[in-house]
């Protein structure tokens, strides 16, 4: 099988289209994949770098706002179109999925065009332009809420969850706790804000700090490497407590997710996809610089089942931080039923159920 991926421009596009891949090879060794994206975007490092076979096209987003601009975004479009067809052709892929960003844009709709089977994958609750126009065109648009499906053609729409989910699965790992100098014994929280973390989330903790050394539970506190150096001399002010771990980056963050009860974040579709897979409790930040404020209306999604509680960055201060990480955390009850919502939300066999997918549009 010859298989097509297109996703860009943010981590959230392109980490499930990997976890997709990561599935199906497994599965299915001899199966050939070509991923199309940017040169300039985040998946000409990412992709390489797992030595998928990867070829670039010249594309720009649409500005919402009227502006010449977007005159040569049209252009870009269609000399996209034209050199997706010559690859197309070229590869010949049994089918074609798009995971999202711009990019996807000319690989999806000039796949339409010759009649090769395609799908989109949404991850938000709110889709963007680029999946909105493809929706017309794909055979299938798989989901992640199903808030998400009154924005597509209703017999086009197959909920699947986000293929992200299926790779934080596996054997719960006490022992990443003590490997950070904590305890594999106590409660634990894990704060991150993203991978260039996030200075509302940075100054409420910071200011809560002192207060968070005499708690019963314990920090991991993932700053992001622009914010690390300032809230480990911050920390280093409170005399560096024993509770509190802080770290630029964690690379095993599955296996740091397995091991902690409770995490803070952003809504981004894919933390969401992972920690709603493990049933964690959550406390959801939402960016208020997203798109649609989509990162609103993921958090909501889990709110309303009582699998996370939202705090609005606007009202994000150190007391009501650690207010919010008492009233669950302190109360068992309380975590037992949040677990319980968020597993009830999880679609941990995501990436099988979006391979399923793309056999069936291929077999249609």
């Amino acid at each position: 099988m010859k298989i097509v991926v297109s996703g860009g421009g943010t981590g959230g596009h392109i980490y499930p289209a990997l976890a997709l891949i990561r599935t199906i090879e497994a599965k299915h060794p001899n199966t050939e994949f070509l991923y199309i994206g940017t040169e300039k975007g985040l998946e000409s490092k990412l992709v390489t770098r797992e030595n998928i076979p990867f070829q670039s096209i010249q594309i720009t987003g649409i500005k919402r706002s009227i502006s010449l601009e977007n005159i040569k975004t049209f252009i870009r479009f269609f000399k996209g179109v034209k050199d997706c067809k010559r690859l197309l052709k070229s590869f010949k892929p049994d089918v074609v999925i798009g995971t999202g960003g711009y990019v996807c844009g000319p690989v999806v709709y000039a796949a339409a065009k010759q009649k090769i089977p395609t799908i989109i994958h949404e991850q938000n609750s709110i889709p963007g332009l680029t999946n909105k126009f493809l929706s017309r065109y794909v055979n299938k648009v798989a989901t992640c809420f199903d808030s998400a499906g009154e924005f597509f053609p209703k017999e086009k729409v197959v909920l699947t969850g986000n293929p992200r989910a299926s790779e934080v699965i596996g054997e719960q790992n006490k022992g990443i706790l003590q490997s950070l100098g904590l305890s594999a014994n106590k409660k634990t929280v894990l704060i991150v804000g993203g991978s260039r973390g996030a200075r509302p989330i940075n100054e409420a903790v910071i200011k809560s700090l002192a207060e968070f050394a005499e708690k019963p539970y314990q920090i991991v506190y993932v700053t992001g490497e622009v914010h690390f150096n300032e809230v480990e001399k911050e920390v280093s002010l409170v005399g560096k407590p024993e509770n509190i771990v802080v770290a630029p980056f964690i690379h095993n963050m599955p296996d740091l997710l397995r091991g902690v009860d409770l995490v803070i974040s952003r809504a981004g579709a894919t933390t969401l996809a992972e920690i709603t897979a493990l049933g964690l409790p959550s406390i959801l930040i939402p960016s208020p610089y997203v798109t649609n404020n989509h990162q609103e209306k993921n958090a909501s999604a889990l709110t309303e089942k009582g699998a996370a509680t939202m705090l609005l960055e606007n009202n994000l201060t150190g007391p009501q931080l650690i207010k919010s990480i008492d009233e669950i955390l302190l109360h068992d009850e309380k975590i037992m039923k949040m677990k319980k919502a968020a597993k009830g939300m999880g679609i941990p066999d995501a990436s099988d159920r979006l391979f399923k997918v793309m056999q069936d549009v291929i077999e249609y």
